[in-house]
């Protein structure tokens, strides 16, 4: 097995499977306690269209998300979604992914552990 195919086997138990599949690590940095994981999405077509009807129109503006700590470091994913554009209108479209818990900046089961615990969904705060 390739380094690469190690890490993509590591990756796949530290990040969201939804995040893993669809997107490329592009970079990770440590900045004192904080792990920043840099994430472009993958050239995949949204649904319905071909690739005849739409052309890849790069990226929007970098979201950052928050995960899991791993290993006592803060986690902040920060997310690049590809843009699109139908060649007939010119009308702009992304895929349809649930990256985030709705209203929120966490990843769906980061935000999901956090009800659990605390029995409420943090909204739109950095972790301290």
């Amino acid at each position: 097995m390739s380094s690469y195919d190690q890490l993509q086997v590591l990756a796949r138990f530290i990040l969201p499977e939804d995040i893993i599949d669809n997107f490329d690590i592009v970079s990770i940095e440590q900045q004192g306690e904080v792990l920043h994981i840099c994430l472009d999405e993958q050239q995949i077509l949204p649904i319905g269209y071909t690739a005849k009807s739409i052309s890849s129109n790069g990226f929007c503006p970098e979201s950052e998300v928050y995960d899991f700590p791993i290993r006592d470091r803060k986690v902040v994913l920060h997310i690049r979604r590809r843009r699109w554009r139908e060649n007939d209108t010119g009308k702009s479209i992304l895929r349809d992914l649930a990256l985030t818990f709705k209203g929120t900046r966490y990843t769906v089961s980061f935000a999901a552990f956090l009800k659990e615990v605390f029995g409420f969904t943090p909204y739109n705060s950095s972790i301290s």
